[in-house]
């Protein structure tokens, strides 16, 4: 990006989980412009393939762009690109857990707990086991920096999210956890809770309309975010600037977080209806 400093993760190696799009590849973006080794995973080998061909065009000299295909809900597919990461170098110095999603939605009188629990195990099991194996590395090897990606659904009720929102605090607690356990090892955990940020997952929200209107109506900086955006504190928080910086959840979203969840009736109301908003479930 025109104006921002390069350089100075020469001699790292980087894993971003969910680097194939999104805030994901974001990061790795900026990660690859400032030298370091960078490894991204995601379920989609094709997707990962343009990725890698975007990143091996920008990577800075002395940096190297590699994939692996992995479900982060698969604890052997886990532990196989965490060492895929550390090749380069012998060691992995930084993560981003930025895979996520949700299948969960809906009124909660109405959620379903297969999709529920699917979400839950996504995220916070996902985020997880990739913590669990690349701090094991990052102990050995003296110290790293583990940067988890929530929500501010996390701390701000998004009505109607089902799983969503638990499942991002959950994350915020595990990084917590885990920043109070490893400091003695020099690894530092901390997270980001992105706002709306425009990606292919809410272009539903982000193309315009009611909803899109609401969340501008209460961000003080009132503007939809990028994946760079959320990339410029995931390259602090990996990168040797931040390094007393650990057990931190940093929301990353215009302000939005200072004031309320968006207002999605308008879209749930013509799936649900308006008593089913409010709970209103035929008897069982």
């Amino acid at each position: 990006m025109a104006g921002v400093p390069q350089g100075g993760l020469e001699g790292m190696a980087v894993l971003v989980t969910g680097g194939g799009s999104g805030i994901g590849l974001g990061c790795a973006r900026r990660f690859a412009r400032d030298g370091a080794h960078v490894t991204i995973c995601g379920r989609s080998e094709e997707r990962l393939a343009g990725a890698q061909r975007e990143l091996e065009a920008i990577v800075a000299p002395g940096g190297s762009v590699r994939t692996v295909a992995a479900d982060v809900t698969d604890e052997a597919a886990v532990v196989h690109a965490v060492a895929v990461a550390a090749e380069p170098l012998g060691a992995l110095h930084g993560v981003v857990a930025s895979a996520g999603g949700s299948e969960s939605i809906g009124p909660v009188t109405q959620l379903d707990a297969t999709a529920f629990r699917n979400t839950l195990e996504l995220n916070v099991t996902g985020t997880m086991l990739v913590l669990k194996h690349a701090a094991r590395r990052m102990v050995r090897a003296g110290g790293g920096s583990f940067v988890g990606i929530s929500s501010i659904a996390a701390s701000n009720t998004h009505r109607w999210f089902g799983a969503y929102g638990p499942a991002k605090a959950g994350i915020d607690m595990l990084c917590m956890q885990a920043a109070d356990e490893l400091g003695a090892s020099n690894v530092r955990v901390n997270v980001i809770r992105p706002g709306l940020v425009d990606t292919e997952l809410v272009g539903f929200v982000t193309a315009g309309g009611p909803v899109l209107d609401d969340y501008l109506a209460c961000m003080p900086i009132s503007r939809v975010g990028t994946p760079e955006d959320i990339a410029a504190m995931a390259r602090f928080l990996i990168g040797p600037e931040s390094s007393w910086v650990t057990g931190q959840v940093l929301n990353v979203d215009g302000g939005n977080s200072i004031r309320r969840g968006p207002d999605y009736s308008g879209v749930f109301r013509d799936v649900f209806g308006a008593d089913g908003l409010r709970g209103v479930v035929e008897e069982d």
